[in-house]
């Protein structure tokens, strides 16, 4: 679960708790309430299942990692595994040893430093059926923003079988490979030492992944059949996602009915923006409790899901056989030397170290030099950093399934 979910659920908590919509109430307010953030999801898919745990801060600044508990998970055949506590307050399985089985059920436990214990209520692992095909085709969405109608791509699924639970949610990640267009081939030290970088930090990956609430259900007894539904579209000329090659991994999940009402509660809030006015209020509810204190509420929910994924790549000649616009970075040059700051008078000019200094303290980043044909320096190049490192939007490590296709 992002971020911003968890902001909007602990506006709404605070909000709710001070507000009416049937009188006008002036609030008491009380002293803050840290409480219990959990994320923690568990599948079949061969990787590592998280729990990640946190608090409500007061301020932002905070650190609101929770470290030293003792999280486990347990199934209905008695089974257990502790999860190891990887970076501060993000606890994770042993992929080798330990996932998730359709048909069994599954029961968190988390115990902090201070001896409070939380325990989630015990939650099936529903089978999922397989995504059949993930396709892509020329599309236009109409943008709110511009008024006006964006080319570009929407990835389709087709899946169909055996109807279990009822209950799903879809989610999508996404990938590109891009180029920094103006990338940083030097390093300035002074107007006589502009030496080559160490590493042009030229190609990277991105990623993203969805924070669109998609769910369905399938009526008890028949069965689940998805054609060509649209999962995510992507703009050809407002990103640089389809410049080099692209790719979309698509999620099926299997849902219990309390898990698809917590999704479904989301969903509303997500659509009701940010006035708490919009809708009436209702309870935030979570399927984890303090099994010492019923007043403590958890923020959260204990997500139990078998998953079923595919994965599509769309090369820049694909994309272009579909007459696609292209993306164009905007990452002009700014050229300047100490001939473009003549001595005003009988002063003094700006020197090529102040000129540096100047640019790199407004957010700059130098390029490279420009010499005269004599080889006296002329000029030094800037653009905005992430046209000179592809690092500012991206990572040099490429995923660990990537396939260059073009």
């Amino acid at each position: 679960m992002s971020h911003r979910f968890f902001k909007i659920v602990i506006i709404l908590i605070i909000g709710f708790s001070l507000f009416t919509c049937i009188d006008p109430y002036e609030p008491q307010l009380r002293s803050f309430e840290s409480r219990l953030v959990v994320d923690a999801l568990l599948t079949d898919e061969n990787t590592s299942n998280y729990v990640r745990l946190s608090l409500t801060t007061e301020s932002p600044d905070d650190d609101s990692r929770v470290s030293g508990a003792e999280v486990i998970i347990s199934d209905d055949l008695g089974n257990s595994t502790t999860l190891a506590e990887r970076y501060p307050g993000d606890y994770r399985t042993d992929s080798l040893l330990f996932r998730g089985v359709a048909g069994r059920s599954y029961t968190l436990t988390i115990e902090t430093i201070d001896g409070k214990r939380y325990v989630s209520d015990t939650c099936m692992l529903y089978p999922v059926p397989e995504i059949d095909s993930l396709y892509y085709g020329r599309d236009e969405m109409f943008s709110e923003e511009t008024g006006e109608f964006r080319p570009g791509v929407t990835f389709y699924f087709d899946s169909q079988g055996e109807n279990t639970s009822g209950y799903y949610r879809w989610s999508y990640d996404e990938w590109w490979k891009f180029n920094a267009p103006e990338p940083k081939l030097f390093e300035y030290l002074n107007d006589s030492t502009i030496l080559p970088v160490n590493e042009v930090k030229l190609t990277c990956w991105a990623h993203r992944r969805s924070d669109v609430i998609d769910l369905e259900i399938t009526p008890p007894g028949e069965q689940m059949d998805c054609f060509m539904k649209p999962i995510l579209f992507v703009s050809s000329e407002e990103s640089d996602r389809l410049l080099i090659q692209y790719c979309a991994e698509v999620k099926q999940m299997s849902l219990s009915k309390k898990e698809y009402e917590f999704w479904k509660l989301m969903a509303e809030l997500n659509e009701a923006g940010g006035d708490i006015f919009d809708k009436q209020p209702f309870q935030i509810f979570s399927n984890i409790s303090n099994v010492d204190d019923p007043d403590d509420p958890v923020i959260g929910y204990f997500q139990v899901s078998g998953v079923a994924q595919k994965r599509k790549y769309i090369t820049f000649n694909e994309a272009a056989a579909l007459d696609l616009p292209v993306y164009r970075y905007e990452c002009d040059w700014i050229a300047k030397g100490e001939i473009d700051y003549p001595p005003p008078g009988m002063g003094k000019g700006l020197t090529f170290n102040d000129i540096y200094k100047s640019f790199i303290n407004s957010g700059y980043t130098f390029i490279k030099p420009i010499y005269r044909d004599n080889g006296d320096l002329l000029r030094l190049v800037f653009v905005l950093p992430h046209c000179a490192e592809c690092t500012v939007n991206g990572s040099l490590q490429k995923p660990w399934f990537w396939e260059d296709l073009y």
